[in-house]
């Protein structure tokens, strides 16, 4: 029987502003990636995901990101590696207090936006978002690309390394995403998301933007929260993985 996690960023609102329907992909999806107050997400915010998340047994998980709410975390930034390691720290913590007023606990750390694809390669900032975890007081699982430094790192670190994959997001025939500037980089339709999510859940593949079959061997999948029609692909997702036997759990 196939295990996998269903992920989705959550949380990403300021104020009156919502961009994600938080209560309802917490009815469909395993884990949270919650928004700590750098690209998105407030203190009232993260306490409101927290206690949902709580209440309906969905892992908690620490989306860390540069400090850049303008750019929603996904504009290029060069930060020192000690101001990142604290910065990451400081994230992680800050949802912590939330997590554990609502009876739960961060059981995860994931980047968000230019930070994930900074530290697929990057060295320097891979290690410094490792620090920021172990910084932050617990072993907590990473969850990134597969292949990418940051998982290496978290390895020879001692934390678990969780790879994921993107149901949503078209891929290089490298294996890394391609560009939100590039055209066909979300992948909206519904159908094509269900495929593509179902081809990694069972074959560990997915088809390139190119058109090349790229191996992609992922724990957990990951549907944004704000893409559009976010709740019901979600719930596509899920139904078709359950109708194929899988069982959906959190890795955490």
């Amino acid at each position: 029987m196939i295990s996998i996690d269903l992920n989705a960023d959550l949380g990403e609102g300021f104020g009156r502003w919502r961009l994600t329907d938080d209560e309802q992909l917490l009815s469909v999806v395993t884990s949270a990636n919650v928004a700590c107050g750098f690209h998105a997400g407030d203190a009232a915010t993260m306490r409101r995901v927290c206690a949902l998340a709580a209440e309906r047994g969905v892992a908690i998980g620490a989306q860390v990101s540069y400090r850049d709410l303008a750019g929603f975390g996904r504009r290029a930034m060069d930060v020192p590696p000690a101001e990142l390691a604290a910065e990451v720290a400081y994230q992680t913590g800050a949802l912590e207090v939330f997590a554990r007023a609502a009876g739960a606990r961060v059981a995860y750390v994931k980047p968000h936006g230019a930070l994930y694809n900074r530290v697929v390669h990057d060295e320097g900032q891979a290690a410094a978002v490792v620090e920021g975890v172990l910084l932050a007081g617990a072993a907590l699982p990473v969850l990134g690309l597969p292949g990418s430094r940051l998982l290496e790192l978290a390895a020879k670190a001692g934390l678990p390394a969780v790879p994921e994959a993107f149901a949503d997001r078209a891929y290089t025939a490298r294996g890394t995403l391609v560009p939100r500037g590039e055209d066909g980089a979300v992948v909206t339709d519904p159908a094509d998301v269900v495929e593509r999510a179902m081809g990694i859940a069972t074959a560990g593949t997915v088809v390139s933007h190119t058109g090349e079959p790229v191996e992609v061997r992922a724990r957990s999948l990951c549907l944004h929260g704000d893409t559009p029609g976010a709740v019901e692909l979600a719930r596509r997702v899920r139904r078709r993985l359950e109708a194929a036997g899988a069982r959906l759990e959190s890795f955490a």
